[in-house]
């Protein structure tokens, strides 16, 4: 039974899935979208607009929250410098999952998950 579990466990222990979501968040700051699979995609986007709302208050504390989760410092200073004021005026929603088709070799559902324009 499920009762009360949230979230996917993507075949992964907790700590494995704790780092894929921290890099899949870091590359898609860095790059501003990234394709994965679709089950990835779904996971990733309230991780990483939780950090982008930490990014939008832009305090100290705020920072270092962030700086948990976002290991590479240029990626982390980029959240706080454009990121967070691109998207200060938005209410939530920073991403959209495009679903791709299918990937070649397992039949995975692929998607991308990128960042807004505005």
């Amino acid at each position: 039974m499920r009762h009360r579990a949230k979230g996917r466990q993507l075949s992964r222990t907790s700590a494995h899935r704790r780092a894929l979501l921290n890099n899949m968040a870091t590359s898609l700051f860095k790059h501003e979208g990234i394709n994965t699979t679709e089950a990835k995609a779904k996971e990733l986007r309230p991780f990483a607009e939780k950090l982008i709302t930490l990014a939008r208050r832009g305090d100290l504390h705020a920072r270092r929250l962030a700086g948990r989760k976002i290991k590479d410092r240029e990626v982390l200073g980029r959240l706080f410098a454009e990121l967070g004021p691109r998207f200060a005026a938005r209410p939530g929603g920073y991403t959209r999952i495009l679903k791709m088709g299918h990937r070649p070799g397992d039949g995975a559902d692929v998607a991308r998950i990128e960042l807004l324009a505005e």
